[in-house]
């Protein structure tokens, strides 16, 4: 029963950091592997539980967007805002579908591991840095303002998430940025692409580990996928209103912090960065 209950209360603070961290610039994937180490839940089942979670995640996603995403599946035929937003969003996601296709066998054998994870999240912290202390140059304020060209550009700065630490909505957002997209623009992007793209990496995933699925975890999965949905939906929420009036500043020192944590918790034998 003990036991039951240690799982149960992993799976809640397991979903609430993914659904809390999945669309912030900061890599969700490095903080589950932290959290999942710290509380001894990433062996097999922990593995397969993060598919749930981040499905889940997804989900808040989709719901929180179901207006506009009904109005383009609606409209896909004689609206050309639907159109063109379909176009990026199929444009935006081939350069990580190739790439990963191609190399993610490779990348996971060669870079998965606690320097790259740190030099990531660093790397990644200046240029948040860089990006916001430049001159902004904007030429697409909404998510409609994207031409396809736009989108295939985003799409290549996603394909840099497949390196550990990166962050999936770290690279489009900030690679938006680059582009010429403003913050609620590069930001509603990085939303509406991760859709696909999470889509995806989850039935791939699913298929992968099949064997691991089981019954018996149903629970677990329905309270960490519950635990994510809500969290996520709130962190989507709050990121669209706290860049309202604020730039991604903090989360570039959040990020060279987290770095530095990599770093020293490697060394000091805390946590396993390359055993995920």
């Amino acid at each position: 029963m003990v036991n039951e209950l240690g799982l149960l209360i992993n799976a809640f603070i397991l979903g609430l950091v993914e659904g809390l961290t999945e669309f912030l610039p900061v890599s969700s994937t490095g903080h589950l592997i932290l959290v999942g180490q710290l509380l001894g839940f990433n062996d097999d089942k922990g593995k397969v539980f993060e598919i749930a979670i981040q499905f889940a995640a997804i989900l808040a996603v989709v719901w929180e967007y179901r207006a506009r995403l009904t109005h383009t599946v609606v409209g896909l035929r004689s609206d050309a805002s639907a159109q063109r937003l379909a176009i990026n969003l199929i444009v935006a996601f081939l350069p990580s579908a190739i790439l990963g296709f191609l190399f993610l066998k490779q990348i996971k054998f060669y870079l998965f591991n606690p320097f790259v994870v740190a030099t990531a999240f660093i790397v990644g912290g200046f240029l948040i840095l860089w990006a916001e202390r430049r001159q902004h140059i904007i030429h697409a304020e909404s998510v409609d303002d994207l031409t396809w060209r736009d989108a295939l550009k985003v799409g290549f700065a996603q394909a840099l998430a497949m390196i550990p630490g990166t962050s999936r909505s770290g690279a489009t957002i900030i690679g938006g940025l680059f582009f010429g997209l403003s913050r609620h623009a590069a930001t509603e992007f990085s939303f509406f692409l991760a859709i696909p793209t999470m889509f995806a990496a989850t039935l791939y995933d699913v298929y992968k580990n099949r064997d691991l699925f089981s019954i018996e975890d149903l629970e677990l999965f329905a309270v960490g996928g519950t635990v994510s949905f809500i969290s996520a939906f709130i962190a989507v929420r709050g990121l669209i209103r706290f860049i309202s009036r604020h730039d991604f500043t903090v989360f570039a020192w959040y990020r060279i912090a987290f770095g530095i944590i990599v770093l020293v918790s490697t060394q000091m034998g805390w946590v396993d960065w390359g055993n995920h």
